[in-house]
């Protein structure tokens, strides 16, 4: 079955298609997929995985056409972005 693996950051992005088996899981995809060369800060153990934009774990099976989505962690949190726009715009 063929799936797709993706990854982003803030300066690309990469997709990556896979050939995989019928019983492939999250972790076996990214793991065929390669895309942990690509992007060695990635990591497992840490960063959320999904599969289009629902969160899931690496033992997931996976379907025909699935997306999976490597997540990384947010720069700053939404809630203190949006304290420090509000401060700085009564400023």
């Amino acid at each position: 079955m063929m799936i797709e693996v993706a990854y982003a950051r803030s300066d690309e992005q990469l997709i990556l298609s896979v050939q995989a088996s019928e019983s492939c899981t999250v972790e076996q995809a990214i793991e065929l997929s390669g895309i942990l060369n690509h992007y060695p800060e990635i990591d497992l153990t840490k960063n959320k995985v999904g599969i289009f934009s629902q969160i899931c774990p690496l033992s997931q099976c996976l379907q025909e056409n699935d997306r999976v989505e490597i997540y990384r962690s947010l720069a700053i949190d939404p809630m203190e972005a949006r304290r420090q726009r509000a401060v700085k715009q009564a400023s």
